[in-house]
């Protein structure tokens, strides 16, 4: 049975949590993945781009010249699609690109990137997660401690206001909870950070 370990804050191994095989296997389902990710990332498209119909383009809508004997093309409106100025044909229009995969999909997803991180050596647990002074560059120190390179995500199993205040001005530090974290919060950083209290909370949300 594949297990945890756990640190404290001076990177010391306390205990270990064991996990069902099930979470964390030898193989990461990369197809139950790319579907939660795309749906997150299409849900985050704002569709704003719009564009004017001919209906909608300010001018005359008087034939500009007489339909024969002219020697020109036969034309309409200013505001006809083929003239300079004119409405545009089948032009985007403010929509919502979002849509939604079944319940198990998603949390299956949020399981396999969860194993993708313990396989890769990416996750790591610790006892629990302070600010133990309101200086950002103490906590930082923290951080450097338990040696993570590049973008953290840190979970806690609750709200906590002294760590979001220590922690907003460091560029490479994400806090959430475990609560709200998706699929797509943690393949987007490179080390996932943990207590011991919200990896408990995770493990029943993927069960």
């Amino acid at each position: 049975m594949p297990s945890v370990p756990v640190y404290d804050n001076h990177g010391k191994k306390v205990e270990e949590i064991d996990v069902a095989e099930a979470v964390f296997s030898k193989r990461v389902n990369d197809h139950i993945i790319h579907q939660a990710v795309v749906m997150y990332q299409a849900s985050l498209r704002q569709g704003n781009a719009s564009t004017k119909e001919r209906g909608s383009v300010e001018g005359s809508g008087k034939k500009l010249f007489r339909q024969k004997g002219t020697g020109n093309a036969r034309a309409g409106d200013l505001r006809s699609p083929i003239r300079k100025g004119g409405g545009v044909v089948f032009g985007p229009h403010p929509r919502d690109f979002g849509y939604s995969v079944p319940k198990k999909v998603r949390i299956a997803a949020l399981r396999e990137t969860l194993n993708a991180k313990f396989i890769t050596n990416d996750l790591y647990c610790v006892d629990h997660l302070a600010a133990t002074t309101a200086k950002t560059k103490d906590f930082a120190k923290t951080l450097k401690g338990f040696n993570l390179q590049g973008k953290v995500l840190a979970l806690l199993d609750k709200s906590d206001s002294d760590i979001s205040k220590v922690s907003r001005n460091i560029p490479f530090f994400n806090l959430m909870r475990a609560d709200d974290v998706t699929a797509y919060d943690i393949l987007r950083n490179k080390k996932l950070l943990i207590t011991k209290a919200a990896l408990k909370v995770l493990l029943k949300r993927i069960k």
